[in-house]
């Protein structure tokens, strides 16, 4: 029988913000930019849609490692690199702005975070891992939207407000906070903070752990512990990533 699921060999090269590497069923997502950090654009928002997609539809992958190069998560975005002038440009946002948190939280096995450093942009999608190990030099902020005269749509509206809690959550997104690591610690966003020399060797054992448990284990805890998550995404996703839309073509 023909395999029909994602081959690793056939999309481990296939992107250039993501850099992809897998061991012991162990699969290392790598986020850059020409293997510095992440620079937010266009065609990163695209790439992690559709490469969240092949990683979720691939049954050889145990975990996920979820990290950043260099001393950063994500710290800058590229507003140039974004063409959003016409209800047709951002229809097309809209639907890959979907995709993304939606193809992460299908990936089907647990996601470990070794977070390097600052994530302010889109720092929901670090955020959406099963386990956060973070650098004492993490701060998370949502800097591209509000901040900027942008309505918190795309996913950060769900996001912070149920990891915050609803009015810690609000405060966070309208006033521009940026919460550091021992705050995030202090608010249950992550696991554990560490010097940010020893984040990957501990996130790294944290996957070796999780990847040595039973396959129906790891699958089915993470579908358990995902439900409550894809199901404020599922109702909420799109009315704000319309409504950001909206606010925006009226610049």
């Amino acid at each position: 029988m023909t395999r029909i699921a994602p081959v690793f060999e056939d999309y481990r090269d296939r992107y250039e913000n993501v850099r992809l590497e897998r061991e012991d069923g162990i699969l290392e997502v790598t986020l850059h930019t020409e293997g510095k950090p992440l620079v937010w654009t266009s065609q990163a928002h695209d790439e992690l849609a559709y490469c969240f997609h092949q990683i979720a539809s691939d049954p050889d992958n145990k975990v996920v490692l979820l990290t950043g190069a260099g001393d950063a998560f994500c710290p800058t975005i590229d507003f140039t690199s974004f063409n959003l002038g016409t209800p047709h440009d951002w229809a097309e946002v809209i639907h890959e702005g979907q995709m993304l948190l939606n193809n992460l939280l299908n990936i089907q096995v647990p996601v470990v975070c070794a977070l390097n450093g600052p994530a302010l942009v889109h720092p929901e999608i670090p955020a959406l891992s099963d386990v956060i190990i973070a650098s004492d030099t993490t701060a998370f902020s949502d800097s591209p939207h509000f901040a900027s005269g942008i309505v918190p749509g795309d996913g950060a509206h769900v996001v912070w407000t149920h990891l915050l809690g609803l009015n810690r959550g609000r405060a966070f997104l309208l006033l521009g906070d940026t919460i550091n690591a021992q705050q995030a610690l202090d608010y249950g966003l992550v696991h554990q903070v560490l010097p940010a020399d020893q984040v990957y060797a501990r996130a790294r054992t944290v996957a070796e752990s999780i990847a040595a448990k039973p396959m129906m284990a790891r699958r089915y805890a993470r579908q358990v512990l995902t439900r409550e998550i894809k199901r404020l995404m599922h109702d909420n996703l799109g009315f704000g990533l319309a409504h950001e839309a909206l606010a925006a073509l009226d610049l």
